[in-house]
């Protein structure tokens, strides 16, 4: 068995993942981790997905390709710039809503609505205010982050806030979780 991705990418990938590099954003998730986004998607039918963290929506194509007509996904990110890819490329589906937002200010606005599926792929949701978003979901719900392997943009010190935060999900009796170590490193969850 090996690692390659033999489904078809969605449609703007290409275009995105070209737009980008040239744009220097370096944090995209990494293509083995977006298709498994679209799988976990693609097991949520009808249902209201959340994405913390969209980039330039290289992760958010995937999440878009494997959800049903009758499911939405909002996607949050901070910066206007690479918002604006995934905007050009995306914005015309009318499942998915993109917000440009503070992640703190955001679900200190929303803390009272329910997810089916979370993909944290920033620090709010992962390493800041993860007991809020962890209430954000439904029973049955995924939680999912990646890059909790050691990535070569990680500051110093940034391995121990990874280590902390795998135990205290570890510790959490309302999470059914498996640590995967592949592609960047993913943790799947399940709100029980």
């Amino acid at each position: 068995m090996t690692q390659d991705i033999n489904q078809p990418k969605p449609p703007a990938y290409t275009s995105i993942d070209e737009e980008t590099k040239q744009s220097g954003f370096t944090m995209a998730s990494d293509i083995h981790v977006c298709s498994l986004l679209k799988t976990l998607a693609a097991a949520k039918p009808g249902s209201k997905l959340l994405e913390l963290g969209t980039g330039t929506g290289l992760s958010t194509a995937w999440i878009l390709a494997g959800m049903d007509p009758s499911s939405t996904l909002v996607s949050i990110d901070n910066d206007a710039r690479f918002l604006d890819i995934a905007a050009n490329h995306l914005g015309g589906d009318p499942r998915l809503t993109l917000v440009h937002s503070d992640g703190a200010d955001w679900v200190d606005n929303n803390k009272d609505e329910k997810y089916d599926y979370i993909f944290a792929d920033t620090w709010h949701g992962k390493y800041l205010l993860l007991d809020e978003v962890l209430n954000m979901l439904n029973p049955g719900a995924f939680y999912i982050i990646d890059d909790m392997l050691p990535q070569p943009n990680w500051p110093e010190g940034h391995d121990i806030k990874a280590l902390n935060l795998l135990e205290y999900l570890d510790s959490r009796t309302d999470l059914a979780l498996t640590r995967q170590v592949w592609a960047t490193g993913i943790v799947i969850a399940v709100k029980v």
